[in-house]
């Protein structure tokens, strides 16, 4: 071993050598960053899946979430009308606290991880979904309700096996909205400490191939989602595809 060291010595040390002078600048892409580094994006694909799969938990739960809250929301205000205002404003307060202002003021009561980030992201999606769903129950038409109210159905029977399978494309509206919205936001959940691709980005903001591959994913995630809705709207509303003759 010594004797490649003194082989290897006189070419390192001339003007032609592979060892850089001090102040020099880096010589790979990565060490440049002055460009996105494809190659190192494909020979490191695999440290971005445990952090994709915990962003997909993030945004599928609060999702969920944020769905189920709004549609109580909007069963209670739907008889109700003087509600709706104040469920609205109420909801729309907490949209637009910033998003790593609400994870810092649920650390100290929810503490740091999932169930802090699944919260905030609930929150934020209460408004889109719940505004959507009251929208939607609004431009019923008055002749289908009427119909129902004919056949005999009570108001119960006839908002959730008419209004509400009526609503379906704006609730679906307000998902697409609500899904891509925390996607983006889920990125923040790293200050909460729940992970996600976040992760990824944070600890060197700095690092243009790292972010690039992040938004990339992200982006895919979106399509990804928006796709699942529009069939998923395509299956549950078959009147909708229905052509006039």
């Amino acid at each position: 071993m010594l004797a490649a060291l003194v082989t290897y010595l006189p070419i390192a040390a001339s003007d032609g050598g592979f060892v850089r002078e001090p102040g020099q600048g880096a010589t790979s892409c990565v060490g440049q960053n002055e460009s996105v580094c494809v190659g190192w994006i494909f020979d490191n694909l695999d440290r971005y899946v445990g952090p994709t799969l915990e962003h997909l938990g993030l945004v599928a739960s609060s999702v969920a979430a944020g769905f189920l809250l709004a549609l109580a929301l909007a069963v209670v205000s739907h008889g109700r009308r003087w509600l709706i205002p104040a469920f609205t404003g109420f909801t729309g307060v907490i949209y637009t606290i910033p998003s790593i202002a609400l994870f810092l003021i649920l650390l100290p009561v929810t503490g740091r991880g999932t169930t802090t980030a699944i919260i905030a992201l609930t929150l934020y999606n209460v408004q889109i979904i719940y505004r959507n769903i009251v929208t939607g129950l609004a431009n019923v038409p008055a002749g289908t309700k009427d119909a129902g109210r004919g056949m005999g159905m009570t108001d119960r029977q006839l908002l959730w096996r008419v209004e509400l399978p009526l609503t379906i494309p704006e609730i679906i509206a307000g998902l697409r909205v609500a899904t891509v919205s925390t996607i983006a936001i889920a990125t923040l959940a790293v200050f909460a400490g729940a992970g996600g691709l976040g992760t990824e980005v944070y600890p060197d903001i700095t690092f243009k191939t790292g972010i690039v591959a992040v938004a990339a994913i992200v982006i895919l995630m979106a399509v990804c989602f928006d796709a699942l809705y529009i069939g998923a709207q395509r299956l549950l509303s078959p009147w909708r595809r229905v052509r006039p003759t």
